[in-house]
């Protein structure tokens, strides 16, 4: 496939890509910076590993499957895998790719109408990059505890236990009869940890030891990605790595723990019946959506600093199903613990199964107190916690840089402007994260989490993102745009996913998250104030809003009346057979200036691959 040249070589790929707004000539003539781009597939892969293998694979798949049916659950996580996970993931690392562009560029090249898609993914990302961190804050605070010969959280007797205070270990468990009696470790947590408020009303004083903790992650998430992908593509070799080898040590530690069989059981155990529940059904997609990073323009960045004909259809399949592997093994280590912990105390499992914080931070620490040298083993597991937390951090708010980079590289690509817009964002956030800091921080935390980066933002995206492609930029035309980078069509069950599976099971979810819609409650006792759910629902909508914004805002600037454009026939844009369906629906026959608006014709044409 041959394509005329129309510009320098950069990064593996022809020029003419960038952006015309904000480049010029001047960007090659050695005034400025030159982009980046991954030294070999390695890094590229590492990086993706470990943005998309994080703290979710560990803490909320298992939960999900337990309480989902088990081995049943594997059956809707499966078809959502398939139908949504994978092509939305080569959707978005193939856009990276064949653009070199950042989260909201990559999308003004391919169709300036749909740019608010890209401002969607990022406002969701700078949220991220607030709260995120702070679970890095609390895992590093519980780190430096486990450098003592008996964990603080084993036992009762210290300053900021209460008479309540009860260790519920063996036999003790069966004779308790205080009912407002608590465990050593739900008293550090809250009492030690958060010193937690009565609510989001009483914000109470800053946790400072926290505050350092967090600075500390801000500090190390810096030095990651100052240099960008040469920085960013020599850390990952550790942080993407370590945690298999955690896990693996936790593993084994785990299945040769008495009860570990029950607790694998109750973690496996098909529940046939529970399919018939919409809400396993919802549970399994939204997983898709968090534990893929999609929606999020990360793998758009990530996929930027490629070479224009790396393979990335077959490296996002392997990557996919290694995430995929993962959770189910973590899920092993994981319920083998339980099993043990509640083996040890004589109760059943579903005593002891958390999801989220409480897992991380209560459940597994419980259990630890409970095996011999218990403090290298909590030692282990919360340096996998901090390495799994870290590199998910440090590759959103690289994706958030290499977009803002992107849209304006003549401002940013050089001197040392890059690196001062990395710490520029890295000290906001920190400010903003000391909210989370505060006694009443885990109410804001819990907000953010809910609603700022839920997955009902992030199927609203995944929805545009689809149509988008699928239809008015035209599956066919990105399926030759992808055959002449890496040579060859991907298969066809892709394509149709773009057009009618993937939009349409989204929509569906989405809806679903709307009738289905409960108020946060923390803890499932804390009802929020109304202010409180208003700011949960402002965060919610910033990024969603962008959206419809943005085309709006397109169209309105676009010179000329609607009935003044129409008027004029198009004369120099092919639309593939998927894309003109949906403009003959629309009854409008597009000017040159609209369809500027629309989608960048020139820009889709196949290009010259670097040799």
């Amino acid at each position: 496939m041959t394509a005329e040249k129309s510009g320098p070589v950069i990064n593996g790929k022809p020029e003419e890509g960038r952006d015309p707004e904000g480049s010029s000539s001047s960007l090659d003539n050695g005034e400025y910076n030159e982009r980046g781009h991954w030294n070999n597939k390695i890094e590229f892969v590492l990086s993706v590993a470990g943005e998309i293998i994080g703290l979710g694979n560990v803490w909320r798949f298992p939960y999900l499957c337990y309480k989902n049916g088990g081995g049943a659950f594997f059956v809707p996580y499966v078809i959502f895998f398939i139908c949504c996970g994978i092509p939305v993931f080569f959707l978005e690392t193939a856009l990276g790719q064949f653009t070199s562009e950042g989260g909201i560029t990559c999308w003004r090249k391919v169709c300036p109408l749909f740019e608010g898609i890209g401002y969607a993914t990022q406002v969701i990302e700078a949220h991220l990059n607030v709260y995120y961190v702070v679970i890095l804050a609390w895992a590093i605070f519980y780190l430096f505890n486990c450098f003592t010969t008996e964990l603080p959280w084993a036992a009762c007797g210290h300053y900021w236990n209460t008479e309540n205070c009860v260790d519920f270990y063996g036999e003790n468990a069966t004779n308790i009869t205080n009912p407002n009696a608590t465990s050593p470790v739900i008293e550090f947590w809250e009492r030690r940890v958060l010193k937690i408020s009565d609510g989001i009303e009483h914000m109470g004083g800053m946790r400072w030891e926290l505050a350092m903790c967090l600075a500390l992650a801000w500090f190390i998430c810096y030095f990651c990605i100052w240099k960008g992908p040469k920085s960013t593509g020599k850390v990952v070799y550790v942080t993407a790595t370590f945690p298999y080898v955690m896990l693996l040590v936790l593993l084994v530690r785990g299945v040769t723990l008495p009860g570990a069989y029950d607790g694998i059981k109750f973690y496996l155990y098909p529940d046939i019946s529970r399919l018939s529940d919409p809400q396993v059904w919802v549970d399994a997609g939204t997983q898709i959506f968090f534990s893929y990073a999609i929606c999020l323009g990360c793998l758009t960045a990530l996929g930027s600093y490629n070479a224009y004909d790396n393979n990335c259809y077959r490296d996002c399949i392997m990557l996919c199903c290694l995430n995929s592997g993962t959770s189910f093994v973590a899920g092993f280590a994981i319920f083998s613990v339980l099993g043990f912990m509640a083996y040890e105390q004589n109760v059943p499992i579903e005593a002891v199964a958390e999801s989220g914080p409480g897992l991380a931070f209560i459940a597994y620490p419980k259990a630890v107190t409970m095996m011999p040298l218990s403090p290298l083993w909590a030692c282990l597991f919360f340096m996998m916690l901090i390495f799994l937390g870290l590199d998910s951090q440090f590759v959103c708010v690289e994706s958030l840089v290499t977009a803002v980079v992107d849209m304006y590289p003549e401002t940013f690509r050089r001197g040392y402007r890059r690196e001062l817009l990395i710490l520029g964002m890295s000290i906001v956030s920190f400010f903003i994260g000391l909210i989370m800091c505060t006694e009443g921080g885990m109410y804001v935390f819990q907000l953010f989490d809910s609603y700022a980066a839920s997955g009902m933002c992030l199927l609203f995206v995944a929805i545009f993102e689809s149509i988008c492609i699928g239809w008015v930029y035209g599956s066919d035309r990105f399926y030759l745009n992808i055959e002449d980078m890496i040579g060859y069509k991907p298969v066809f069950f892709i394509k149709w996913c773009w057009m009618i599976l993937t939009p349409g099971i989204c929509a569906g979810i989405f809806l679903f998250f709307l009738i289905k819609y409960k108020p946060l409650k923390y803890n499932n006792v804390y009802t929020y104030p109304d202010w409180g759910y208003g700011i949960g629902w402002f965060m919610a909508m910033s990024s969603m809003v962008c959206i419809p914004l943005g085309m709006i805002w397109m169209i309105w600037k676009t010179p000329g009346t609607f009935s003044e454009v129409n008027a004029q026939p198009s004369t120099n844009l092919t639309l593939t057979l998927q894309a003109e369906p949906l403009l003959q629906l629309l009854s409008v026959t597009l000017s040159q200036t609209l369809l500027e608006c629309i989608v960048d014709d020139r820009f889709s044409q196949p290009r010259q691959k670097s040799r």
